[in-house]
């Protein structure tokens, strides 16, 4: 994607009176330690009539850090090899691009549109490196001829994740409104106390296994170990479901054997999508299969987290199935597998994990998230991501919320987002990884409802 101008600025909030946390140390929760060591790549579209000029999305943008000071701090590692946020204000970096016309991959996003195996990495400022050091926020301003804008962010995931992050947004967007309609605008102070999210028992009593789910095993899929491949045998799908395909979806859910009485649009597209991966990859009936569901556990915890915290509190669900009964199931059967399984992940659960880790600091364990890394093959497994529940619909910048929201890449086979349409009101778009030779059995499978 040519770009003919992009400027480069590190911006540090001034603050009247000193942030409370200025200058402090503040060491990762097991929560953290358990996210992805990562930048997670945002794109945000929005259509002419753009939002306002850079100048004042910089300033409300100034303004929103200020009262999350993480982001204009720095990952540190103390003198023990522990990695800890320094929040030192050393500021965030802002890129500033302008598109010339005729970019027809613009014109694809400007209309809300979403192709797939499209790679939007220039969108976005590069991911760096080495993270210790780096700017954990990064935003890029993309502004084109045609009127229309795209931010592009990263952020490292230990400092927040979806859910807090996606409120930041909102916070910043409110602010920049505010300044637009010359208010006076104090958006409500988050919750920043990370220790108060991760308290153990005394004695610590950790029950469940963690080491093996949560950390350490390599995969974050238990004992399963996955094959690593190339990335280019590895496609990016983008499948988009409309209002009234969820609507069918949840009534075949609700009737028949095993009817589910609840099914949310997650549980019901993510029943269908596991179906139907499965039966592209033409497995045996007695393999099992089983998704990595990632829960948020704000609201599980006990007691509840505020909404507005900014950190990580999302830990993982496990439905599994053999193959013939996943695919000789109801809807309603596996909506109740997954809906079981997330239920697991329970208060008692939070605290065990929490426990766990007050266990493994005493014993100066250095505990390494699980994650799968670029070229996984996840088969006969999937994961998922919802970011149905984030408020991206709320950064309106004061023209309206983005037209489009875009996930990165994603370079492991199995791996998936849901995220809401920018296209079709009440509609949902998945983003997902898939082996190449899988991909065309899906494409043809993915619509038809059992």
């Amino acid at each position: 994607m040519e770009v003919a101008t992009c400027t480069t600025t590190m911006l540090k909030p001034v603050n009247t009176t000193p942030h409370p946390l200025a200058g402090e140390k503040v060491p990762l929760t097991v929560f953290d330690r358990a996210a992805f060591d990562t930048f997670v790549p945002t794109v945000l579209v929005y259509p002419a009539p753009a939002p306002p000029s850079n100048r004042a999305l910089k300033e409300g943008l100034l303004r929103a850090v200020a009262a999350h000071p993480h982001f204009a701090g720095r990952l540190a590692v103390d003198d023990q090899g522990r990695p800890f946020l320094y929040l030192n204000n050393e500021g965030f970096l802002v890129m500033e691009a302008t598109v010339p016309e005729g970019d027809m991959a613009a014109a694809v996003l400007l209309a809300g549109g979403v192709a797939a195996n499209d790679h939007y990495s220039k969108l976005y400022p590069p991911v760096p490196k080495e993270k210790i050091g780096a700017a954990v926020l990064q935003v890029k301003l993309n502004r084109y001829k045609c009127g229309g804008l795209v931010i592009g962010i990263i952020t490292h995931h230990r400092v927040s994740d979806g859910q807090s992050f996606s409120s930041f947004l909102a916070k910043w967007a409110m602010h920049v409104r505010a300044d637009h309609n010359d208010g006076d605008f104090a958006a409500p102070p988050p919750f920043l106390d990370r220790a108060a999210t991760a308290v153990p028992r005394s004695p610590p009593m950790p029950v469940f296994d963690h080491r093996s789910v949560e950390f350490n095993a390599g995969d974050g899929h238990g004992s399963r170990s996955y094959a690593v491949i190339p990335t280019e045998k590895i496609k990016n799908l983008t499948v988009s479901f409309t209002a009234e395909f969820v609507e069918e979806l949840k009534r075949k859910a609700r009737v028949g054997g095993g009817g589910a009485a609840r099914c949310s649009t997650f549980q019901c597209l993510l029943a269908h999508v596991w179906k139907k991966v499965t039966a592209a990859r033409d497995l045996s009936p007695g393999d099992f299969t089983q998704v990595k569901v990632a829960v948020n556990c704000t609201r599980r915890a006990d007691p509840p987290v505020p909404a507005d915290f900014l950190g990580n509190m999302v830990l993982w669900a496990f439905p599994r199935l053999p193959v013939g009964e996943l695919l000789t199931s109801s809807y309603g059967r596996v909506v109740t597998a997954i809906r079981d399984a997330v239920a697991r992940v329970d208060a008692e659960y939070i605290q065990s994990f929490v426990d766990f880790g007050a266990v493994a600091d005493a014993s100066g364990e250095d505990l390494a998230a699980a994650a799968a890394t670029a070229g996984t093959v996840l088969c006969p497994d999937l994961e998922v991501d919802s970011w149905l529940g984030f408020q991206f619909h709320q950064t309106d910048f004061g023209t309206g919320p983005p037209c489009a929201f875009l996930a990165p890449d994603i370079p492991v086979d199995g791996l998936m987002v849901f995220v809401p349409s920018g296209t079709a009101r009440g509609g949902v778009d998945l983003f997902m990884g898939l082996l190449e030779g899988h991909v065309e059995e899906f494409h043809k499978i993915c619509y038809v409802l059992d």
